[in-house]
């Protein structure tokens, strides 16, 4: 998701931020769901997996929001 940033620009915010490592945290774990579901290892409805893309993706947009105003809270 970050693949493009310094390591240590998210470490720091994973460090600082309780709801960005609480929202980074809830992200792997959906990405994570979303693989096995993906790879049929992890039997899912269509309604639970639309949900869980849908929460995903607004937690990826959320995390975006505070690494992109990171610098705005300091």
């Amino acid at each position: 998701m970050f693949e493009n940033h310094q390591k240590s620009e998210i470490d720091a915010l994973l460090k600082s931020s309780t709801e960005f490592r609480s929202l980074y945290q809830r992200h792997q774990e959906l990405d994570s769901k979303l693989r096995d579901a993906d790879l049929g290892v992890l039997p899912m409805d269509d309604t639970t997996l639309h949900s869980l893309k849908k929460e995903k993706l607004r937690a990826k947009d959320r995390l975006v929001h505070i690494f992109e105003h990171r610098e705005a809270a300091h």
